[in-house]
């Protein structure tokens, strides 16, 4: 190990210590004869002590966020200069020797906690940001947060599976991402939208009690809650109905609130209907806390199973083909058809969506029919699930919990941009690497594609004067 101790575990009790640390230079004070330095690591910051006439000279180039390490000795602080803000306040470290691990440039914002900066450059310049500690608290509380989780679902007896990347498209709402297949030319993958039809198929395989913190992505417009590829937390259990669902997530968030933020969850949440939400609060992500209340969970249900596209003539699907109807004699009167989907809503934001699936082949076929998806073009899509459906599929059902959002709302955060470790702007591009970007002519040529240069206007010629 290159250190002895972190920047942050030293205090009285190991005055009179030889210790060695590591970190980056915060801030440097000039007193003549003496310089001060906070030196900086993830876990804190520890004040040193430099002097002598060589020592000085050596340490002169010394500027914020170069990285060093540093032998010395600790010693208690002065009467008068405590810091008790601090839990190494009460001490210093005398340097007797130091070194350079890597120098820096001088950073294009300070790597402080309240900054001008906008929030292209803090992104193109990430790495620097996420040195700022409460860009970095972000990042921690998702980490403890997805450690709750999965250690409430182990508990529970769920079993993480990793589903497929690269798999079929089966458009449906938003766009998928497509990746050409180089050994299959002129066919592709598409990237996850979401586990949806693996995580079904894994509860006809007998699995019964699967989650996965899921990477998904769409290729859809993006605001301050979207990104292209965001995480969720994704279950599904077999042999249930929707109070099972209600009751182990509102289990698992109070697991979560009480070892992440050690807040108190009351529950049940209160439940409303989509018709009633929206004729008291003209939303169906109502906002429900009081005056007293930094949170307030809400689950919606009993929403419409379809909705009517008037543009294109045809009914759709107000969450996926896949929801179970509440009554499975469909009534003729489409419009008045309910689904035994649900939403969970924190403070007025749609944090959780879910379904009891259709687990009968027959039923699945009359919505697709409903949805006038072909029995050709169903079988070339969805043609696997209706396959296992034919083999002894059980009642089964579940929710996907939205975590960039959730995270977003446990921090305080306003842009879920602000808890993801390398976020895309609202254009979809990332600032750090410049993706997207050009590919060769090469790996073209070997996924036998080319790009089709777009046209461009002839903007019409000036008139002259008459």
């Amino acid at each position: 190990m290159l250190r002895t101790h972190s920047c942050g575990e030293l205090n009285e009790k190991h005055a009179g210590a030889h210790v060695t640390l590591c970190g980056w230079v915060h801030r440097r004070r000039d007193h003549g004869n003496l310089v001060f330095m906070d030196l900086r690591d993830k876990q804190g910051l520890t004040q040193l002590v430099f002097w002598g006439k060589e020592l000085l000279k050596e340490i002169s180039a010394l500027k914020p966020e170069y990285v060093i390490s540093v032998k010395g000795k600790v010693k208690p602080r002065p009467k008068g200069t405590e810091n008790p803000k601090i839990s190494t306040g009460l001490i210093e470290v005398a340097v007797c020797e130091y070194k350079v691990l890597g120098p820096s440039k001088t950073c294009p914002f300070e790597i402080a906690e309240d900054i001008d900066a906008t929030e292209e450059l803090r992104f193109a310049y990430r790495y620097l940001d996420l040195r700022r500690p409460g860009v970095a608290q972000k990042l921690i509380l998702r980490h403890k947060a997805i450690k709750a989780m999965r250690d409430f679902l182990e508990v529970q007896e769920f079993i993480e599976v990793e589903t497929p990347l690269l798999t079929k498209s089966t458009p449906e709402g938003a766009r998928d991402y497509l990746v050409a297949s180089r050994l299959n030319p002129g066919k592709f993958y598409a990237l996850p939208q979401s586990p949806q039809l693996f995580k079904q198929i894994l509860m006809i395989s007998g699995l019964e009690k699967y989650f996965q913190i899921a990477r998904c992505l769409r290729d859809e417009d993006l605001r301050a809650d979207r990104q292209p590829e965001f995480t969720q937390l994704d279950i599904e259990m077999s042999f249930i109905d929707e109070e099972d669902i209600f009751s182990l997530t509102e289990r698992l968030l109070q697991y979560v609130f009480d070892k992440v933020l050690n807040i108190p969850l009351e529950t049940p949440f209160p439940r409303l209907s989509y018709s009633a939400a929206q004729d008291k609060y003209r939303t169906d992500k109502p906002d429900l806390r009081t005056a007293k209340e930094g949170f307030k969970f809400a689950w919606i249900n009993d929403f419409p199973l379809f909705k009517y596209n008037r543009q294109e003539s045809r009914w759709e699907s107000e969450h996926h083909p896949f929801t179970a109807p509440t009554d499975e004699k469909l009534s003729k009167d489409l419009s008045r058809v309910c689904a035994r989907a649900y939403d969970l809503v924190l403070n007025g934001v749609e944090i959780g969506s879910g379904s009891i699936r259709i687990h009968q082949r027959k039923l699945q076929e009359e919505i697709f029919k409903i949805l006038k998806i072909s029995k050709k073009e169903a079988h070339k899509r969805f043609g696997f699930l209706l396959r296992a459906l034919d083999y002894g599929a059980p009642p089964h059902g579940g929710i996907a919990l939205g975590l960039d959002r959730f995270i977003a709302l446990l921090g305080g955060e306003a842009s879920i941009r602000e808890v993801i470790a390398f976020p895309k702007t609202q254009r979809g591009t990332c600032l750090l690497t410049g993706a997207p970007s050009d590919v060769s002519a090469e790996q073209l040529k070997e996924l036998g594609l080319s790009i089709k240069k777009q046209r461009q206007k002839l903007k019409p010629k000036k008139e002259g004067r008459r």
